[in-house]
């Protein structure tokens, strides 16, 4: 696996990378680039939405030219002030910081004068940009912002919301746990719960979507591609950082003392049992057509330090799985990437209004479902059932899928520049 820069240049190049470099982190790295594809996705529909006349532009009046004003001017010092503060702390510590960014940018931990000087350094750039704007006299004018010009607070909007949602639901996932360190769970870069994401995010988007007057149906239809997009995109970086969300034991292999996978004898795999406990498992060797790594892997140097130490080895990330397990990410990723595909050619079949969101949450809850069937999460007590809770959400978002398709009409027909109707 490969936890930061560091492990995948060295595995990239098959050279020493410098230890700086274990600063960025590849989950967070495919996060980044997750919420980037959802963002071009949802751009690119909100935009053909504009011009089927279903989504319109709020006018807003600006006044330019006029002089910086002091709440800019300390908003921009407050800014490079933590930038500074908190980029100046690396030198020197950046092997501590590596171990866990989160609770470092989290913490009260940099370097003050690093930050007093990204303070002054962006309070000029802020007073010099204005300098070569301000008029002798401002003048106000009318500015159309069109739903796709709101893209960058959009995906701030999503990115706040979905943490925190994914933070708050893994923490009812893990209450013990959480109890016990409610800083580190919540400053930990691992314990994210998706569907809470999803949840918490669809509610700050509805919120958003009323201040600036956008249809949130019409947001719903935009969003839903971009968003099946992102959570495959960021199932690769679990599985490419091994962080520990992965599928049930798999005892057809087991590890040997350097991290490598062997095949083991079904009497092998029941000796090996005592490696894992309690935990569920499963006997199931690959078919002589299906890759081996399909069925089975131990995650070598995961992010995560789950697992027995690889003999031998020396570095931050020693630790490996003593049996192997199903690589849920692996299939997570190739089936929402897939769909969203799918989705993406759907788009422009499916007229009607949210269509295109409930055909999402359709697949969206079926696929989650099934690829719990076998990854370990706790369960409820509902006496003659035992769910997990995404497996509780899973079907909670196949019935609102349903019950749009089946039920939601939108008599609202969308009109064009001249304020003609359009056919649906």
């Amino acid at each position: 696996m490969y936890p930061d820069f560091q492990y995948l240049f060295q595995a990239l190049t098959g050279m020493a990378m410098p230890e700086w470099l274990s600063i960025f982190k590849t989950f967070g790295f495919l996060v980044a680039m997750s919420f980037i594809g959802a963002a071009w996705a949802t751009g690119q529909e909100l935009k053909r939405k504009e011009k089927q006349g279903l989504l319109h532009p709020e006018f807003q009046l600006m006044v330019v030219g006029k002089p910086l004003q002091p709440v800019d001017l300390i908003f921009s010092m407050v800014t490079g002030f933590l930038l500074g503060d908190k980029a100046g702390g690396l030198f020197g510590g950046f092997h501590e910081v590596s171990q866990d960014p989160m609770s470092y940018l989290f913490s009260l931990k940099g370097n003050f004068l690093a930050g007093l000087a990204g303070a002054l350094f962006f309070g000029y750039l802020k007073y010099a940009e204005n300098k070569k704007q301000v008029l002798a006299e401002p003048k106000e004018v009318m500015v159309a912002v069109y739903p796709h010009d709101l893209m960058t607070e959009i995906v701030v909007v999503a990115a706040l919301g979905g943490l925190l949602g994914a933070k708050i639901f893994n923490a009812l996932e893990t209450w013990d746990d959480f109890v016990k360190h409610p800083i580190d769970e919540l400053t930990s870069s691992s314990g994210l719960t998706f569907l809470g994401g999803l949840i918490v995010a669809t509610i700050a988007f509805y919120f958003y979507t009323k201040r600036h007057n956008i249809p949130f149906r019409h947001m719903c239809d935009a969003a839903a591609p971009g968003i099946m997009l992102a959570y495959g995109i960021g199932r690769l970086g679990c599985q490419f950082s091994g962080d520990g969300d992965w599928g049930i034991f798999n005892t057809a292999y087991l590890t040997n003392s350097d991290g490598s996978l062997r095949a083991a004898t079904q009497a092998e795999g029941q000796m090996g049992l005592h490696l894992i406990g309690n935990a569920p498992h499963t006997w199931f060797p690959a078919p002589g057509w299906l890759p081996r790594w399909l069925v089975g892997m131990n995650y070598p140097h995961n992010v995560g330090k789950e697992g027995i130490h690889i003999a031998g080895c020396t570095g931050d990330y020693c630790s490996v799985l003593p049996v192997s397990v199903f690589p849920t990410p692996v299939y997570e990723a190739i089936v929402c990437i897939g769909l969203f595909f799918v989705l993406w050619m759907l788009r422009k079949r499916l007229k009607g209004t949210l269509q295109v969101f409930a055909v999402y949450l359709l697949l969206a809850g079926v696929e989650r479902f099934f690829v719990e069937l076998i990854r370990v999460n706790s369960t409820y007590d509902w006496g003659f059932i035992h769910p997990t809770q995404a497996e509780i959400l899973s079907v909670a978002l196949v019935i609102t899928g349903i019950c749009l398709l089946l039920f939601y009409r939108d008599k609202e027909l969308p009109v064009n520049n001249e304020g003609t109707a359009l056919e649906q």
